[in-house]
């Protein structure tokens, strides 16, 4: 005699068995199975009303006699699902998938399921989809504009063979991912190369990191670059927080002044740029990252390599693609260049006719030696329109400093009390800096003034950071 199951089974089973009929009965647009032979083994109610039947009466019928055009016994004989088929229904055309359960090798039942009630859903849904693709194509624009950089290769203005030729190598830059090293004095226009290599790479839609390796104290500088994990040190965040280098994932990360890089951060960052790998402080794990560097400096590091202040193994693996920019004072021919686009896109932002220079002011802006170069012009430009009466800068409009006639720093008289004055505070700024070395607190102290105040000063009268090359 064969023993009953236990009451506790049988009613597992019931549960279950309820479970897989609420699941069925919830299937919305309609489902049912057939056996092997095409007979109807459950009909959901989803199906019912949508073709205005009772579902419970479907039950025992074979399927052509259900549903019109109906391919379940077909299916159910051939062993071939059927995915994504049109059948038409009293008139209105439906897609639909007809799947075989197969056990022991052989067909045992076929499901079938209404996945669109009209045909014209799916050309709806393939409208919506078109709709997103042109919204993600927008959205990836505005990201790109957003989250990328700010200049391209257009926003460097120069007629110069030197200029030419080096927007020539950095494109060709831009076609790998090759460490970049880019020099030149303060003002030059480093970071707009930066960031022009990394707008016409491939990594343009990713992020650009800039750090500053001369402006982040020295004990907080390696939590900027690889991050820190909570708890790791007074002050930290809770939920720790990502350096630079993760934040540069598929982008590019840019150290700018890398020549002041402190001794101890260099075989760290040496390892993160080989490897690609680091530890966050106070971490264990390892962050993996795929970025590109670019560096900047405005000083002799061959220089620094004979003296130790800077590791021979960093440089050669910064230094595969080197671009050197020339100082303004060599390429005369784009002081005026830049002097003309600037006032084109100051008048054109400020709305007005437009400005021109005239030829003794010309003269002029091609004598100076410009210690500041480009940032120097360009400050130079902003104080004569954000002063001027007219259209026109003339010579009277350009600041004291700037040298009169074709004589290269060939000095002038200053023409009012105002300009004498910034005249005297201009030379007793660049002299205590040359004086202290540009060591900014010594030259502050020697002037009687904050710190901050001479960088307002230096910024003021167009001062480089570091003493000229």
């Amino acid at each position: 005699m064969t023993d009953s199951p236990p009451t506790e089974t049988i009613e597992d089973l019931k549960k279950q068995l309820e479970m897989y009929r609420l699941i069925f009965e919830s299937i919305h647009n309609g489902a049912m199975v057939t056996d092997a032979e095409g007979i109807i083994t459950h009909f959901n109610k989803f199906y019912g009303q949508f073709l205005g039947v009772d579902p419970d009466a479907q039950i025992g019928r074979h399927c052509t006699d259900a549903v019109e055009n109906s391919r379940m016994h077909i299916v159910a004989r051939t062993g071939k699902a059927e995915i994504n088929h049109s059948q038409l229904i009293r008139g209105q055309k439906m897609v639909v998938q007809r799947v075989p359960i197969v056990r022991g090798g052989n067909v045992i039942a076929v499901f079938g399921q209404v996945m669109f009630k009209d045909i014209k859903d799916v050309g709806k849904l393939a409208h919506e989809l078109s709709l997103l693709e042109s919204k993600v194509k927008l959205y990836e624009e505005e990201l790109l504009s957003l989250r990328s950089t700010r200049y391209t290769f257009e926003s460097i203005i120069g007629k110069s063979d030197a200029i030419q030729n080096l927007k020539r190598e950095a494109l060709k830059a831009a076609a790998n991912s090759f460490p970049v090293l880019i020099t030149g004095e303060s003002g030059t226009g480093k970071e707009l190369f930066a960031q022009a290599v990394h707008h016409a790479s491939a990594r343009r839609l990713h992020p650009f990191v800039r750090i500053n390796c001369a402006a982040i104290p020295r004990d907080l500088l390696e939590s900027e670059l690889f991050g820190y994990e909570k708890g790791a040190f007074t002050g930290a965040k809770t939920e720790g927080k990502p350096g630079k280098f993760e934040l540069a994932h598929a982008g590019t990360i840019f150290l700018d002044e890398i020549g002041d890089l402190p001794a101890e951060m260099q075989p760290k960052l040496l390892r993160a740029i080989e490897d690609k790998e680091f530890e966050r402080v106070g971490g264990t794990r390892v962050v993996r990252s795929d970025f590109r560097v670019v560096a900047a400096t405005n000083q002799n590091l061959e220089g620094m390599l004979a003296t130790g202040r800077f590791r021979k193994d960093l440089f050669y693996r910064l230094n595969v693609i080197s671009l050197n920019i020339p100082p303004l004072r060599d390429r005369p021919s784009d002081i005026l260049a830049i002097t003309d686009h600037f006032l084109e896109q100051t008048a054109r932002e400020a709305n007005l006719e437009g400005l021109s220079i005239d030829k003794e002011a010309e003269r002029a802006l091609r004598a100076y030696q410009w210690p500041g170069n480009v940032r120097e012009l360009v400050n130079v430009l902003e104080r004569s329109v954000s002063s001027l009466e007219g259209n026109a800068i003339h010579i009277t409009d350009l600041p004291f400093y700037i040298p009169r006639g074709n004589r290269r720093n060939d000095p002038r008289q200053p023409t009012s009390l105002r300009e004498m004055q910034s005249h005297a505070e201009r030379e007793a700024v660049w002299t205590a800096l040359k004086e202290a070395n540009f060591h900014k607190a010594r030259a502050a102290r020697a002037l009687g003034i904050h710190r901050t105040l001479l960088y307002k000063k230096m910024k003021k009268y167009g001062l480089p950071l570091r003493p000229p090359e």
